[in-house]
Protein backbone atom coordinates (compact mmCIF):
# COMPACT_ATOMS: atom_id res chain seq x y z
CA UNK A 1 0.00 0.00 0.00
CA UNK A 2 2.49 2.92 0.85
CA UNK A 3 4.82 1.33 -2.44
CA UNK A 4 1.44 2.12 -4.74
CA UNK A 5 1.28 5.81 -2.57
CA UNK A 6 4.39 6.29 -3.30
CA UNK A 7 4.11 5.62 -6.96
CA UNK A 8 1.42 7.58 -7.18
CA UNK A 9 2.62 10.72 -5.41
CA UNK A 10 5.67 10.42 -7.65
CA UNK A 11 3.63 9.80 -10.86
CA UNK A 12 0.79 13.04 -10.67
CA UNK A 13 1.46 15.65 -13.03
CA UNK A 14 -0.47 18.66 -11.05
CA UNK A 15 1.66 19.40 -8.12
CA UNK A 16 -0.75 19.54 -4.71
CA UNK A 17 1.74 20.49 -2.45
CA UNK A 18 2.28 24.30 -1.57
CA UNK A 19 4.24 25.56 1.38
CA UNK A 20 3.58 22.69 3.60
CA UNK A 21 6.29 20.15 4.21
CA UNK A 22 7.43 17.57 1.47
CA UNK A 23 7.21 14.19 2.84
CA UNK A 24 10.07 11.67 2.21
CA UNK A 25 7.29 9.27 0.47
CA UNK A 26 6.95 12.13 -2.09
CA UNK A 27 10.83 13.40 -2.60
CA UNK A 28 12.09 13.00 -6.21
CA UNK A 29 14.52 14.02 -8.39
CA UNK A 30 17.95 14.53 -8.98
CA UNK A 31 20.75 16.82 -9.01
CA UNK A 32 21.30 17.28 -12.72
CA UNK A 33 17.62 18.41 -12.94
CA UNK A 34 18.99 21.36 -10.37
CA UNK A 35 21.60 22.02 -13.25
CA UNK A 36 19.31 21.92 -15.75
CA UNK A 37 16.77 24.14 -14.26
CA UNK A 38 19.28 27.06 -13.58
CA UNK A 39 21.07 26.75 -16.85
CA UNK A 40 17.69 26.95 -19.14
CA UNK A 41 16.38 29.61 -16.72
CA UNK A 42 19.46 32.10 -17.59
CA UNK A 43 19.68 31.11 -20.91
CA UNK A 44 17.32 34.03 -21.87
CA UNK A 45 17.22 36.76 -23.70
CA UNK A 46 17.26 39.29 -20.34
CA UNK A 47 20.12 37.94 -18.89
CA UNK A 48 21.63 39.29 -22.99
CA UNK A 49 20.43 42.67 -21.73
CA UNK A 50 21.67 42.53 -18.63
CA UNK A 51 25.08 42.38 -19.98
CA UNK A 52 24.80 44.76 -22.57
CA UNK A 53 24.33 47.07 -19.95
CA UNK A 54 27.67 46.80 -18.79
CA UNK A 55 28.81 47.75 -22.54
CA UNK A 56 26.33 50.70 -23.05
CA UNK A 57 26.92 52.52 -19.80
CA UNK A 58 30.88 53.00 -20.58
CA UNK A 59 32.63 49.60 -19.79
CA UNK A 60 35.12 47.80 -22.79
CA UNK A 61 34.44 44.08 -23.75
CA UNK A 62 37.25 42.70 -21.83
CA UNK A 63 36.55 44.22 -18.44
CA UNK A 64 32.94 44.01 -18.49
CA UNK A 65 33.32 40.23 -19.01
CA UNK A 66 35.67 40.17 -16.07
CA UNK A 67 33.68 41.98 -13.66
CA UNK A 68 30.04 39.96 -15.06
CA UNK A 69 32.10 36.67 -14.10
CA UNK A 70 33.04 38.28 -10.62
CA UNK A 71 29.48 38.90 -10.15
CA UNK A 72 28.18 35.45 -11.11
CA UNK A 73 30.68 34.11 -8.70
CA UNK A 74 29.82 36.09 -5.64
CA UNK A 75 26.07 36.49 -6.29
CA UNK A 76 26.23 33.09 -7.25
CA UNK A 77 27.61 31.42 -4.65
CA UNK A 78 25.06 33.24 -2.10
CA UNK A 79 22.31 32.31 -4.31
CA UNK A 80 23.38 28.18 -4.59
CA UNK A 81 23.78 28.76 -0.36
CA UNK A 82 20.10 28.90 -0.49
CA UNK A 83 18.91 26.13 -2.83
CA UNK A 84 21.01 24.12 -0.55
CA UNK A 85 18.69 24.31 2.32
CA UNK A 86 16.00 22.86 -0.31
CA UNK A 87 16.68 19.26 0.55
CA UNK A 88 17.56 19.27 4.24
CA UNK A 89 13.99 21.25 5.38
CA UNK A 90 11.66 20.80 2.31
CA UNK A 91 10.46 23.59 2.31
CA UNK A 92 9.95 26.67 -0.08
CA UNK A 93 12.74 29.32 0.44
CA UNK A 94 11.10 32.25 2.39
CA UNK A 95 8.84 30.45 4.76
CA UNK A 96 12.52 29.28 7.13
CA UNK A 97 12.66 33.43 7.23
CA UNK A 98 10.16 32.95 9.98
CA UNK A 99 13.29 31.44 11.86
CA UNK A 100 14.92 34.84 11.31
CA UNK A 101 12.00 36.99 11.32
CA UNK A 102 9.07 35.23 13.60
CA UNK A 103 5.53 33.57 11.66
CA UNK A 104 4.37 37.12 11.09
CA UNK A 105 7.72 39.63 10.72
CA UNK A 106 8.24 37.31 7.72
CA UNK A 107 6.08 39.19 5.82
CA UNK A 108 8.25 42.06 5.58
CA UNK A 109 10.39 40.59 3.14
CA UNK A 110 7.94 38.47 1.76
CA UNK A 111 5.89 41.49 0.96
CA UNK A 112 9.20 42.87 -0.99
CA UNK A 113 9.74 39.71 -2.54
CA UNK A 114 6.21 39.69 -4.11
CA UNK A 115 7.44 43.26 -5.67
CA UNK A 116 10.41 41.57 -7.17
CA UNK A 117 8.21 38.52 -8.88
CA UNK A 118 6.19 41.29 -10.37
CA UNK A 119 8.84 43.35 -11.56
CA UNK A 120 10.76 40.75 -13.34
CA UNK A 121 8.19 39.34 -14.65
CA UNK A 122 6.69 42.62 -16.26
CA UNK A 123 10.57 43.06 -17.87
CA UNK A 124 10.57 39.36 -19.37
CA UNK A 125 7.02 39.76 -20.92
CA UNK A 126 8.11 42.89 -22.62
CA UNK A 127 10.96 41.01 -24.55
CA UNK A 128 8.68 37.87 -24.60
CA UNK A 129 5.69 39.78 -25.71
CA UNK A 130 8.23 41.32 -28.77
CA UNK A 131 9.36 37.53 -29.94
CA UNK A 132 5.85 36.16 -29.56
CA UNK A 133 4.56 39.07 -31.72
CA UNK A 134 6.65 38.18 -34.41
CA UNK A 135 6.65 34.69 -34.31
CA UNK A 136 2.29 34.57 -34.55
CA UNK A 137 2.00 38.10 -36.48
CA UNK A 138 0.39 39.48 -34.02
CA UNK A 139 0.02 42.66 -32.33
CA UNK A 140 2.34 42.98 -28.65
CA UNK A 141 -0.20 43.37 -26.87
CA UNK A 142 -2.10 40.15 -27.90
CA UNK A 143 1.13 38.58 -27.63
CA UNK A 144 1.88 39.44 -23.97
CA UNK A 145 -1.70 38.65 -23.30
CA UNK A 146 -1.25 35.03 -24.77
CA UNK A 147 2.13 34.46 -23.27
CA UNK A 148 0.95 35.63 -19.75
CA UNK A 149 -2.52 33.01 -20.35
CA UNK A 150 0.62 30.23 -20.81
CA UNK A 151 2.73 30.87 -17.83
CA UNK A 152 -1.11 30.98 -15.63
CA UNK A 153 -1.34 27.05 -17.09
CA UNK A 154 2.19 25.88 -16.51
CA UNK A 155 2.70 27.85 -12.96
CA UNK A 156 -0.71 25.68 -12.01
CA UNK A 157 0.58 22.51 -13.38
CA UNK A 158 3.54 23.25 -10.92
CA UNK A 159 6.71 22.40 -9.68
CA UNK A 160 7.31 18.89 -12.19
CA UNK A 161 6.39 21.07 -15.44
CA UNK A 162 8.78 23.20 -14.25
CA UNK A 163 11.89 21.19 -14.46
CA UNK A 164 10.85 19.57 -17.63
CA UNK A 165 10.73 23.35 -18.88
CA UNK A 166 14.46 23.50 -17.33
CA UNK A 167 15.76 20.83 -19.41
CA UNK A 168 14.24 21.66 -22.53
CA UNK A 169 15.51 25.19 -22.18
CA UNK A 170 18.95 23.77 -21.57
CA UNK A 171 18.68 21.97 -24.87
CA UNK A 172 16.81 24.50 -27.08
CA UNK A 173 19.10 27.37 -25.41
CA UNK A 174 22.82 25.75 -26.19
CA UNK A 175 21.45 25.40 -29.48
CA UNK A 176 20.40 28.50 -29.90
CA UNK A 177 23.10 30.44 -28.83
CA UNK A 178 25.79 28.18 -30.53
CA UNK A 179 24.21 29.64 -33.34
CA UNK A 180 23.93 33.03 -32.49
CA UNK A 181 27.57 33.34 -31.36
CA UNK A 182 28.83 31.88 -34.47
CA UNK A 183 26.01 34.31 -36.51
CA UNK A 184 27.40 37.66 -34.58
CA UNK A 185 31.29 37.04 -34.16
CA UNK A 186 31.30 35.83 -38.20
CA UNK A 187 32.98 38.20 -40.36
CA UNK A 188 34.07 40.68 -37.20
CA UNK A 189 37.31 41.23 -35.85
CA UNK A 190 36.43 40.38 -32.23
CA UNK A 191 39.49 40.05 -30.88
CA UNK A 192 40.20 44.03 -31.27
CA UNK A 193 37.05 44.52 -29.02
CA UNK A 194 39.44 41.70 -26.42
CA UNK A 195 42.23 44.25 -26.71
CA UNK A 196 41.01 47.48 -26.68
CA UNK A 197 40.75 47.90 -22.54
CA UNK A 198 39.92 51.09 -21.02
CA UNK A 199 39.39 49.78 -17.44
CA UNK A 200 37.90 52.05 -14.45
CA UNK A 201 36.67 51.01 -11.16
CA UNK A 202 33.34 52.68 -11.57
CA UNK A 203 32.48 50.48 -15.15
CA UNK A 204 34.32 47.27 -13.27
CA UNK A 205 32.36 47.34 -10.07
CA UNK A 206 29.01 47.89 -12.51
CA UNK A 207 29.29 44.67 -14.24
CA UNK A 208 29.66 42.86 -11.60
CA UNK A 209 26.86 44.74 -9.55
CA UNK A 210 25.10 43.62 -12.47
CA UNK A 211 25.61 40.10 -12.56
CA UNK A 212 26.33 39.77 -8.72
CA UNK A 213 22.64 41.40 -7.95
CA UNK A 214 21.00 39.57 -11.30
CA UNK A 215 22.05 36.08 -9.23
CA UNK A 216 21.60 37.08 -5.41
CA UNK A 217 17.94 38.20 -6.81
CA UNK A 218 17.34 34.33 -7.67
CA UNK A 219 18.14 33.95 -3.55
CA UNK A 220 14.37 34.31 -2.64
CA UNK A 221 12.81 31.25 -4.20
CA UNK A 222 15.75 28.61 -5.03
CA UNK A 223 15.00 26.42 -2.28
CA UNK A 224 11.25 26.06 -3.97
CA UNK A 225 13.15 24.08 -6.71
CA UNK A 226 15.06 21.76 -4.65
CA UNK A 227 13.13 21.11 -1.47
CA UNK A 228 11.28 17.99 -3.42
CA UNK A 229 14.94 16.19 -3.45
CA UNK A 230 15.81 13.44 -1.18
CA UNK A 231 16.84 14.47 2.19
CA UNK A 232 19.37 12.38 1.81
CA UNK A 233 20.96 14.80 -0.87
CA UNK A 234 24.42 15.88 -0.47
CA UNK A 235 23.98 19.54 0.58
CA UNK A 236 27.45 20.27 -1.13
CA UNK A 237 26.50 18.75 -4.26
CA UNK A 238 23.39 20.74 -4.38
CA UNK A 239 25.24 23.56 -3.92
CA UNK A 240 27.91 22.85 -6.80
CA UNK A 241 24.51 21.94 -9.21
CA UNK A 242 22.55 25.21 -8.74
CA UNK A 243 26.32 27.15 -8.75
CA UNK A 244 27.58 25.72 -12.12
CA UNK A 245 23.93 26.09 -13.84
CA UNK A 246 23.36 29.49 -12.85
CA UNK A 247 26.66 30.82 -13.25
CA UNK A 248 27.52 29.13 -16.46
CA UNK A 249 24.20 29.71 -18.02
CA UNK A 250 24.13 33.70 -16.85
CA UNK A 251 27.61 34.22 -18.12
CA UNK A 252 26.86 32.63 -21.27
CA UNK A 253 23.99 35.12 -21.91
CA UNK A 254 25.42 38.11 -20.91
CA UNK A 255 28.83 37.67 -23.02
CA UNK A 256 26.57 37.54 -25.84
CA UNK A 257 25.38 40.82 -24.79
CA UNK A 258 28.39 42.31 -23.63
CA UNK A 259 29.57 41.18 -27.56
CA UNK A 260 26.57 42.18 -29.63
CA UNK A 261 26.51 45.73 -28.16
CA UNK A 262 29.98 46.08 -28.47
CA UNK A 263 29.42 45.33 -32.26
CA UNK A 264 26.14 46.31 -32.96
CA UNK A 265 25.91 49.51 -30.80
CA UNK A 266 22.89 51.68 -31.48
CA UNK A 267 20.82 49.25 -33.02
CA UNK A 268 21.04 46.92 -30.12
CA UNK A 269 20.07 48.92 -27.31
CA UNK A 270 16.55 49.33 -27.42
CA UNK A 271 16.05 46.66 -30.34
CA UNK A 272 17.17 43.76 -28.47
CA UNK A 273 14.87 41.24 -29.92
CA UNK A 274 14.84 41.97 -33.29
CA UNK A 275 18.51 42.44 -33.83
CA UNK A 276 19.14 39.04 -31.80
CA UNK A 277 16.68 37.14 -34.48
CA UNK A 278 18.27 39.18 -37.76
CA UNK A 279 21.48 37.21 -36.80
CA UNK A 280 19.11 34.37 -38.68
CA UNK A 281 17.92 36.34 -41.41
CA UNK A 282 14.92 34.97 -42.09
CA UNK A 283 12.36 32.48 -42.49
CA UNK A 284 12.52 29.19 -40.50
CA UNK A 285 15.52 30.22 -38.55
CA UNK A 286 13.91 33.37 -38.01
CA UNK A 287 10.94 31.78 -36.35
CA UNK A 288 13.24 29.49 -34.58
CA UNK A 289 14.93 32.13 -32.84
CA UNK A 290 11.74 33.84 -31.94
CA UNK A 291 10.29 30.53 -30.76
CA UNK A 292 14.19 30.19 -28.07
CA UNK A 293 13.04 33.55 -27.19
CA UNK A 294 10.18 33.61 -25.98
CA UNK A 295 10.42 29.48 -24.70
CA UNK A 296 13.60 31.56 -22.38
CA UNK A 297 10.83 34.14 -21.14
CA UNK A 298 8.73 31.62 -20.16
CA UNK A 299 10.64 29.67 -18.66
CA UNK A 300 11.63 32.01 -15.91
CA UNK A 301 8.27 34.23 -16.21
CA UNK A 302 6.73 30.32 -15.22
CA UNK A 303 9.54 30.11 -12.17
CA UNK A 304 8.68 33.97 -11.13
CA UNK A 305 4.76 32.98 -10.75
CA UNK A 306 5.65 29.80 -9.14
CA UNK A 307 7.63 31.73 -6.52
CA UNK A 308 4.81 34.78 -5.87
CA UNK A 309 2.63 31.86 -5.00
CA UNK A 310 5.04 30.57 -2.13
CA UNK A 311 5.24 34.27 -1.15
CA UNK A 312 1.38 34.73 -0.95
CA UNK A 313 0.33 31.33 0.58
CA UNK A 314 3.36 32.00 3.45
CA UNK A 315 2.24 35.63 3.89
CA UNK A 316 -1.59 34.20 4.16
CA UNK A 317 -0.98 30.92 6.07
CA UNK A 318 0.84 32.69 8.49
CA UNK A 319 -1.17 35.06 9.41
CA UNK A 320 -3.87 32.75 8.96
CA UNK A 321 -2.14 29.58 10.80
CA UNK A 322 -2.77 27.37 8.36
CA UNK A 323 -0.50 25.04 6.75
CA UNK A 324 -1.31 25.03 3.24
CA UNK A 325 -3.99 27.11 0.36
CA UNK A 326 -6.22 25.12 -1.48
CA UNK A 327 -5.71 24.61 -5.08
CA UNK A 328 -8.45 27.39 -5.80
CA UNK A 329 -6.72 29.47 -3.85
CA UNK A 330 -3.52 29.60 -5.44
CA UNK A 331 -4.54 29.43 -8.52
CA UNK A 332 -6.28 33.13 -7.93
CA UNK A 333 -3.41 34.38 -6.41
CA UNK A 334 -1.21 32.93 -9.90
CA UNK A 335 -3.83 34.83 -11.95
CA UNK A 336 -3.68 37.69 -9.71
CA UNK A 337 0.61 37.96 -9.97
CA UNK A 338 0.80 37.11 -13.81
CA UNK A 339 -2.37 39.64 -14.49
CA UNK A 340 -0.28 42.67 -12.46
CA UNK A 341 2.75 41.62 -14.22
CA UNK A 342 1.38 41.52 -17.86
CA UNK A 343 -0.14 45.16 -16.63
CA UNK A 344 2.78 46.61 -16.13
CA UNK A 345 4.74 45.15 -19.11
CA UNK A 346 1.49 46.73 -21.28
CA UNK A 347 2.06 50.24 -19.54
CA UNK A 348 5.97 50.13 -20.05
CA UNK A 349 6.69 48.06 -22.96
CA UNK A 350 8.45 51.07 -24.33
CA UNK A 351 11.26 51.98 -21.54
CA UNK A 352 12.30 48.91 -20.96
CA UNK A 353 15.87 49.08 -20.96
CA UNK A 354 16.17 51.84 -18.20
CA UNK A 355 13.46 51.08 -15.94
CA UNK A 356 14.98 47.65 -15.94
CA UNK A 357 18.48 48.69 -15.10
CA UNK A 358 17.24 50.84 -12.40
CA UNK A 359 15.17 48.35 -10.73
CA UNK A 360 17.25 45.22 -10.77
CA UNK A 361 20.38 47.64 -9.13
CA UNK A 362 17.93 48.98 -6.67
CA UNK A 363 16.24 45.44 -5.29
CA UNK A 364 20.11 44.75 -4.11
CA UNK A 365 19.14 46.96 -1.50
CA UNK A 366 16.21 44.98 0.02
CA UNK A 367 17.77 41.31 -0.72
CA UNK A 368 20.94 41.26 -0.04
CA UNK A 369 20.42 41.87 3.74
CA UNK A 370 18.39 39.32 3.61
CA UNK A 371 20.35 36.84 2.01
CA UNK A 372 23.05 37.90 4.81
CA UNK A 373 20.65 37.01 7.81
CA UNK A 374 19.31 33.94 6.47
CA UNK A 375 22.31 32.64 5.46
CA UNK A 376 24.09 33.41 8.57
CA UNK A 377 21.36 31.78 10.50
CA UNK A 378 21.05 28.82 8.93
CA UNK A 379 24.95 27.93 8.50
CA UNK A 380 26.56 29.74 11.24
CA UNK A 381 23.96 30.32 14.47
CA UNK A 382 21.46 27.40 13.86
CA UNK A 383 23.90 25.14 11.84
CA UNK A 384 20.74 23.53 10.37
CA UNK A 385 18.94 22.83 13.43
CA UNK A 386 15.46 24.04 12.63
CA UNK A 387 12.12 22.99 14.16
CA UNK A 388 9.81 22.85 11.54
CA UNK A 389 6.44 22.00 12.58
CA UNK A 390 7.21 25.22 14.92
CA UNK A 391 7.12 27.33 11.45
CA UNK A 392 3.58 27.03 11.50
CA UNK A 393 2.59 28.12 15.32
CA UNK A 394 2.70 31.69 15.93
CA UNK A 395 2.70 30.92 19.35
CA UNK A 396 5.75 28.22 19.19
CA UNK A 397 9.55 28.40 19.17
CA UNK A 398 9.77 31.39 16.46
CA UNK A 399 7.03 32.95 17.35
CA UNK A 400 4.94 35.92 15.62
CA UNK A 401 8.23 38.57 16.07
CA UNK A 402 11.72 38.45 15.94
CA UNK A 403 13.13 41.89 17.08
CA UNK A 404 16.98 41.18 16.70
CA UNK A 405 15.61 39.92 13.06
CA UNK A 406 14.02 42.65 11.94
CA UNK A 407 16.10 45.57 13.24
CA UNK A 408 18.86 43.56 12.09
CA UNK A 409 16.82 43.74 8.61
CA UNK A 410 16.22 47.47 8.85
CA UNK A 411 19.79 48.62 10.13
CA UNK A 412 20.99 46.63 6.52
CA UNK A 413 18.80 48.56 4.46
CA UNK A 414 19.85 52.09 5.96
CA UNK A 415 23.38 51.66 6.13
CA UNK A 416 23.49 50.80 1.99
CA UNK A 417 21.84 54.37 1.24
CA UNK A 418 24.52 56.05 1.11
CA UNK A 419 26.27 53.99 -1.28
CA UNK A 420 23.08 53.40 -3.64
CA UNK A 421 23.40 54.60 -7.52
CA UNK A 422 20.74 53.80 -9.23
CA UNK A 423 17.45 55.39 -11.93
CA UNK A 424 15.42 55.09 -8.32
CA UNK A 425 17.75 56.96 -5.70
CA UNK A 426 21.12 57.86 -5.58
CA UNK A 427 23.17 58.01 -2.42
CA UNK A 428 25.45 60.84 -0.65
CA UNK A 429 28.77 59.32 -0.60
CA UNK A 430 28.54 58.01 -4.28
CA UNK A 431 30.33 60.89 -6.18
CA UNK A 432 33.01 61.00 -3.42
CA UNK A 433 33.62 57.15 -4.74
CA UNK A 434 33.56 58.36 -8.56
CA UNK A 435 29.96 57.01 -8.98
CA UNK A 436 30.58 53.35 -8.38
CA UNK A 437 28.07 52.00 -6.10
CA UNK A 438 28.94 49.74 -3.43
CA UNK A 439 26.32 48.97 -1.51
CA UNK A 440 25.34 45.49 -2.02
CA UNK A 441 28.84 44.50 -0.74
CA UNK A 442 28.02 46.44 2.76
CA UNK A 443 24.40 44.93 2.18
CA UNK A 444 26.08 41.37 2.80
CA UNK A 445 28.85 42.46 4.84
CA UNK A 446 27.25 44.64 7.46
CA UNK A 447 24.07 42.61 8.46
CA UNK A 448 25.75 39.48 8.64
CA UNK A 449 27.91 40.18 10.90
CA UNK A 450 25.19 41.98 13.02
CA UNK A 451 22.91 39.31 13.05
CA UNK A 452 25.37 37.04 14.21
CA UNK A 453 26.67 39.15 17.13
CA UNK A 454 23.28 39.97 17.94
CA UNK A 455 22.55 36.47 18.67
CA UNK A 456 25.02 35.82 20.62
CA UNK A 457 23.37 38.37 23.77
CA UNK A 458 19.80 36.66 23.02
CA UNK A 459 18.52 33.29 24.58
CA UNK A 460 18.26 30.71 22.52
CA UNK A 461 15.17 29.42 19.94
CA UNK A 462 17.58 26.77 18.44
CA UNK A 463 16.66 23.18 19.10
CA UNK A 464 19.09 20.74 20.08
CA UNK A 465 18.68 19.35 16.54
CA UNK A 466 16.33 19.56 12.76
CA UNK A 467 13.38 18.75 13.54
CA UNK A 468 11.20 17.59 10.64
CA UNK A 469 7.64 16.29 10.80
CA UNK A 470 8.32 12.82 9.81
CA UNK A 471 10.13 12.43 12.90
CA UNK A 472 6.92 13.47 14.84
CA UNK A 473 4.58 11.45 12.69
CA UNK A 474 2.88 14.13 11.37
CA UNK A 475 3.51 13.42 7.19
Amino acid sequence: MDRTASSSARTVLVERRSIDYIPAAERHGNLFSQFTLWFGANLQITAVVVGALAVVLGGDVFWSLVGLLVGQILGGAVMALHGAQGPQLGLPQMISSRVQFGVYGAIIPLALVCVMYVGFSAGGTVLAGQAIGELLGVSNTLAILIFAAIVILLTGLGYRIIHAMGRVSSIVGTLAFLYLFASLLNGHAWSTLITNRHFTVASFLLAVSLSASWQIAYGPYVADYSRYLPKSTSALKTFFAVFSGTVIGAQVSMTFGVLAAALAGDHFAGHEVAFIVGLGATGGIAAILYFTIALGKLTITTLNAYGSVMSVATIVTGLGQRRELSRGARLAFVILSVGVSSALALAGQHSFLKAFSSFLLFLLVFFTPWSAINLVDYYWVTRERYDVPALFDANGRYGRWNPVGIAVYVVGVLVQMPFVATGFYTGRWVDALGGVDISWIVGIVVPGVLYYAATRFVQSRVPDQLILPDTLGDA
